[in-house]
């Protein structure tokens, strides 16, 4: 069992680190629905791609039975990522400690945002 996960996630894939407390393990999850669109101006319709729940439920899935869970990424899919476990895997989503904004940082910035965040929540934990 994993006690800290971080997740990085955009539209077409999310990068799952199992973090140890001196390494981590990288697991990757690709979307297989539409890419994400972006509207143009005068275009008939939202422009939006429908949320792609079996993408969402896959990456909750490599979740696995973290105790904490970060959750960052650039755009809208980090949101929508949290919307579908809000509604399907509620055991998920009250494991987010944070959700935060992340372009396109390195395998190593995200492992390092995480440590900070799961420091200061294993700070404000009490010991038992």
């Amino acid at each position: 069992m994993t006690y800290h996960v971080a997740i990085w996630l955009d539209h077409t894939e999310a990068h799952i680190y199992a973090i140890g407390p001196d390494d981590y393990v990288r697991s990757t999850v690709k979307s297989t629905g539409e890419r994400h669109q972006h509207h143009r101006a005068g275009a008939v319709g939202a422009g939006h791609a429908h949320r792609n729940d079996p993408y969402y439920h896959a990456v909750a899935e490599a979740a696995g039975a973290a105790h904490e869970i970060y959750v960052c990424g650039p755009g809208l899919a980090k949101t929508e990522f949290m919307h579908h476990v809000e509604a399907h895997d509620k055991g998920i989503a009250k494991r987010v400690v944070k959700v935060d904004t992340a372009d396109h940082p390195s395998d190593g910035q995200v492992v390092a945002a995480a440590r900070k965040v799961f420091k200061a929540i294993d700070r404000m934990t009490p010991q038992i």
